[in-house]
């Protein structure tokens, strides 16, 4: 079985995130998307709300499984026997970022990373900008999926008014 993992914070998943992950799925047997945990760092959603809205949001996908992991990701791949990292590039900027990543996965454990140009229509959709602007008031609907609006909305009142 050729198993590959969608790393992330996905706090909140986006539909770019999701585009990433649907067209993963068309290219490996299963596909984690496997949500970083990071004790420094506070999100906006909790590990496990973010577990469930990922679980309810690939629930049509039948070869996707979430997951979260801890540390470093070369070790949860071993571990869990994925052969690949498939991540989504919005921007020079992500690729510069992310070959080092791929360079530095590849020499510690030699997995390989599948660099995904994202679908245009999200190619400025980020997590953070996506919760900036829902902060502000500013309608996000089209840029993530339903339960994450949803969710969205219980944490910003003010949100697409």
């Amino acid at each position: 079985m050729r198993r590959a993992v969608c790393p992330g914070s996905y706090d909140p998943a986006t539909n770019g995130h999701l585009d990433i992950i649907e067209r993963a799925s068309r290219l490996f047997d299963e596909v984690v998307v496997a949500v970083g945990v990071n004790k420094n760092k506070k999100g906006l959603f909790e590990i496990e709300e973010r577990l469930e809205i990922l679980r309810e949001i690939t629930t049509e996908l039948p070869n996707v499984r979430v997951d979260s992991w801890e540390g470093l990701l070369v070790d949860y791949c071993r571990d869990n026997d994925i052969v690949a990292v498939a991540k989504g590039l919005r921007s020079v900027s992500d690729f510069d970022y992310e070959l080092q990543m791929a360079q530095m996965n590849r020499e510690l454990t030699g997995i390989e990373t599948l660099l995904m140009a994202n679908n245009p229509a999200y190619g400025f959709v980020s997590s953070s900008l996506v919760k900036e602007v829902a902060a502000l008031g500013g309608d996000i609907e089209r840029f993530v999926p339903p339960i994450v609006y949803e969710r969205l909305s219980g944490k910003f009142p003010k949100l697409g008014r």
